[in-house]
């Protein structure tokens, strides 16, 4: 896959880079509670429509979901320093989350229609209020999950690396006590760094300085002028 780097804001970069640097040198791993600072720069950035009729069993076999839920997901990474940046919404679906992992939203290692281990879990989205659950911050790896398979946690050893080579292989989800396959779940789709096309049909989760004008070829050039395209946070943001 080819390799772009995003970066922020100028004013933003030397206090990222120290963060960065500072991260580099935390021995504990990073779990679902604990966050980090945004990096200046992401290598890849991922989308994820998740329905409930996506879902399948740990074999594979059909496990609809929450009828009329859907789920949102925008993972950015930087594969260099293991951060993944994520936003997280979930719409229609009830109940409380449930899952022999830490957390019960995850990014599992499995192809569509195909049941595979958690390597990443991410704090569960909380409810704004409105019915909507919503999640957003970033985390770095080492990452764990909870969960052991041969007597190591699913996300040892795991790189982010590996879904920069084939996101199509790996699916974002949640589970609730009423749906433990999954109350959503979808296919990770490589969107462009910046956001400007989901590929889903989405709105774009980063926006540029200026105003926007349509098309990725356009990108590149504000990029080669050396415009800065800064983050958009949603407007409920749980920590």
């Amino acid at each position: 896959m080819p390799r772009s780097v995003f970066r922020r804001s100028s004013a933003l970069v030397g206090t990222a880079a120290v963060a960065a640097g500072t991260l580099l040198l935390a021995p504990s791993p990073a779990y679902a509670d604990t966050e980090v600072p945004e990096p200046d720069a992401f290598t890849s950035a991922f989308t994820v429509m998740a329905t409930p009729d996506a879902v399948v069993d740990a074999d594979g076999n059909p496990a609809p979901g929450e009828e009329g839920a859907t789920g949102s997901f925008t993972f950015r990474i930087n594969s260099d320093l293991e951060i993944i940046c994520y936003d997280i919404v979930l719409e229609g679906v009830t109940g409380e989350y449930e899952s022999p992992a830490r957390t019960a939203t995850h990014i599992h290692q499995a192809n569509a229609g195909e049941g595979g281990p958690p390597r990443i879990a991410f704090p569960n989205p909380e409810d704004t209020g409105d019915g909507t659950r919503e999640a957003s911050g970033c985390m770095q790896g080492p990452f764990t999950t909870g969960i052991e398979a041969n007597g190591a946690d699913t996300g040892d050893g795991f790189s982010l690396a590996a879904i920069e080579a084939n996101p199509a292989g790996f699916s974002a989800d949640s589970h609730t006590a009423e749906f433990t396959a999954g109350v959503v779940r979808g296919q990770l789709q490589q969107i462009p760094v910046g956001g400007v096309d989901t590929g889903a049909g989405g709105a774009a989760t980063e926006t540029t300085a200026l105003p926007f004008v349509a098309g990725v070829a356009l990108l590149g050039g504000l990029a080669a002028a050396g415009l800065v395209v800064a983050r958009r946070r949603p407007e409920h943001v749980t920590r």
